[in-house]
């Protein structure tokens, strides 16, 4: 029997419509949709760049529209969520404890994350901190002094930083919410406190397994090598996994153009026969983060989407294509170009530095307009009542000159 045949287009369009980016909101947005986009995407990467939103309210606005950023860290407050490494530094949904805790168990496998060495050489100390949270409650690493005046960067964290995050990464401190993008840390035991490894634990492999149906679902089609990626794991048996699955009709198997062979998650079978026809139609264009789940895996993203992409802002500014820190444009179920941004908050005005179009992407009426409301809602949503444009195509510019201004809305 001949295996259902997709388009490349239908193929993006089901991966789309599992993250949530195939079409327009339908309505404005709760706060009870936080915690549900975060677990239909299964988890939500955390940086800390913030020349423009940063990238975890960033992924949110790409898919719920005009929203309060402050749901997101009442939602970590309030203990809906949690924050640990799984793709990256993410929130996840709080349940999520049990698929990571073997992680925090076994620290000494999460490499840079967790320094043997330093926990061992400085126990006393770190004893000493846990006992003055037990005694005086949540900390910040801005609690402390750092002990050599005047010292910076990453290789030159403070002590009691290093102590925050080695506990951290070995779940003794958990993050019960951020102030000022900062974290906050409490004992596990207080913010779990009832969970007990002995009865909840979840073995390594079957953690892994559920992780891997995770990826699945919020990937919604796939390559088998796609999905160890989404949780960062290692040495796992994915062919073996989805041939189980398969049995148990969770995943189907689909033939696709160029890319061959791809599997769909079954929370995706109803939109199936439509893609199946061609008939998956994209509406939505956004402005997307560089850790968007869409695009953080860059090998997932030029198989799919056609779409050569890498974050230069590690990259010296004389060295960089593209920009500092630079943003996926989608458009109607495509990647259709990139953009480098800076908010001036301040002055109430969004700097477009450079925008450019993919090649072969025409700038077409419905592309032209659907960029303009991307950006004006990118814009308005992060205070800005101006867009002040740089260096832009040519026939973007004869449509929107240098920029425009925004009127607020109600």
């Amino acid at each position: 029997m001949a295996l259902p045949y997709l388009t490349l287009r239908a193929a993006r369009n089901l991966h789309l419509a599992a993250q949530g980016l195939l079409t327009k909101p339908r309505r404005r947005a709760r706060a009870s949709d936080i915690s549900k986009t975060i677990s239909q995407m299964s988890l939500l990467q955390i940086d800390t760049i913030n020349i423009v939103a940063r990238s975890p309210y960033l992924v949110l606005f790409s898919r719920l529209g005009q929203y309060s950023p402050g749901w997101l860290d009442e939602a970590l407050a309030s203990g809906e969520l949690i924050e640990y490494w799984a793709h990256e530094a993410c929130f996840l949904p709080k349940d999520d404890f049990a698929l990571v805790r073997h992680r925090m168990l076994q620290p000494e496998n999460m490499g840079w994350k967790y320094k043997p060495e330093w926990m061992v050489e400085h126990a006393k100390e770190i004893e000493l901190l846990l006992n003055h949270i037990a005694e005086n409650g949540p900390v910040r690493s801005a609690d402390f002094e750092h002990p050599r005046k005047g010292a910076g960067g990453w290789w030159e964290w403070k002590p009691h930083k290093k102590h925050l995050e080695g506990l951290f990464t070995s779940g003794l401190v958990m993050v019960i919410e951020r102030r000022n993008f900062q974290r906050v840390y409490d004992l596990t035991t207080r913010v779990m406190p009832d969970w007990n490894d002995e009865l909840h634990l979840i073995h390594q492999q079957d953690a892994e397994r559920q992780m891997l149906e995770n990826s699945a679902r919020s990937l919604g089609i796939f390559r088998p090598e796609w999905l160890a990626d989404y949780y960062r794991l290692r040495r796992v048996s994915v062919t073996s996994v989805i041939e189980e699955w398969q049995k148990q009709e969770k995943v189907t198997p689909v033939q696709t153009e160029k890319l061959g062979e791809m599997w769909v998650h079954h929370s995706l079978l109803p939109l199936l026969p439509h893609a199946e026809q061609d008939k998956l139609k994209a509406t939505h264009s956004a402005v997307l983060s560089p850790f968007d789940p869409v695009v953080w895996d860059r090998k997932r993203a030029q198989a799919l989407f056609d779409f050569s992409y890498r974050l230069e802002c590690y990259t010296p500014a004389q060295k960089r294509k593209y920009g500092y820190f630079v943003l996926p444009l989608l458009h109607q179920g495509a990647l259709v170009g990139r953009m480098d941004a800076k908010m001036h908050r301040k002055q109430g005005e969004l700097e477009i530095i450079s925008l450019y179009l993919e090649e072969g992407i025409k700038p077409r009426a419905s592309l032209i307009s659907g960029l303009h409301d991307a950006l004006t809602k990118f814009a308005l949503w992060q205070g800005a009542v101006r867009i002040v444009l740089g260096n832009i195509p040519a026939a973007l510019a004869s449509s929107w000159g240098t920029g425009w201004e925004i009127a607020p809305t109600s």
